[in-house]
């Protein structure tokens, strides 16, 4: 696995990136209170997470949500605090360039829908299961794709836990976003293909990527160039090649 750190872009308006902020805030409260919370109250917000069957209709329990509801409240429940880090992580990473290219109130309309989208090919991929679904990582998704489309050569600092030795001699290593990015995307696909079951809910993350890169060239603003590549300052643009 690839745990991104943090990118080498700095903001470059003065606003500052509240909706993502605040969005990594709210993650963590709802985590901090199910987790203090009794196990009666931890069940009750369980209801809130989306089930299949009740979605579809298959199956029918008083919960006193609407299931209908429940493809925006899923987004904010976690199954444990590492399903937790994983997912405030990403979008602490790419959440804030993502914002910056759309202002905060198309961004948290596009990070919701992204979730929503998630949800519903989740849905429809299994519309007989009575397994929650649980976490941020269909609207993360949708912030991926709309990343990979802004800035795909942005250099990515990301930590490999499997190369710990190495990374007593170079603590930090460099990726452009399209191999780190990238990389996760073709994992998401591979783990689809194969029908892993390890709890993982792939098909919804394919289900906020798809529509995150869909709606971001409609929200950005329109001064934001697609698919930008920032050249470093010793590669100007003009460079004479050397034979």
């Amino acid at each position: 696995m690839v745990m991104p750190l943090w990118d080498a872009s700095p903001l470059k308006l003065p606003k500052w990136p509240v909706v993502t902020w605040g969005l990594i805030a709210a993650n963590v409260a709802v985590f901090i209170f199910s987790v203090a919370a009794s196990s009666e109250i931890q069940a009750k917000l369980l209801t809130f997470a989306v089930t299949p069957a009740l979605l579809t209709g298959d199956a029918a329990v008083a919960t006193g949500v609407s299931p209908y509801v429940t493809i925006v409240t899923y987004q904010f429940l976690h199954a444990n605090f590492f399903h937790l880090l994983g997912n405030m992580i990403f979008l602490w990473v790419f959440g804030e360039d993502v914002e910056e290219a759309m202002g905060p109130v198309r961004f948290i309309a596009f990070y919701i829908g992204s979730g929503i989208a998630a949800a519903l090919l989740f849905v429809a991929s299994a519309p007989h299961s009575q397994e929650p679904l649980v976490g941020a990582s269909g609207a993360v998704a949708g912030v991926l794709a709309a990343y990979l489309m802004f800035r795909p050569c942005q250099k990515v600092a990301v930590f490999l836990p499997w190369v710990l030795l190495w990374l007593v001699v170079r603590p930090v290593l460099w990726l452009d976003a399209y191999w780190v990015l990238g990389g996760w995307m073709l994992v998401q696909v591979w783990q689809i293909s194969v029908q892993s079951h390890d709890d993982v809910a792939y098909m919804a993350h394919m289900g906020g990527l798809a529509p995150g890169a869909v709606m971001f060239p409609f929200l950005r603003y329109r001064v934001v160039r697609l698919f930008e590549c920032v050249r470093h300052p010793e590669e100007p643009a003009d460079r004479a090649q050397v034979s």
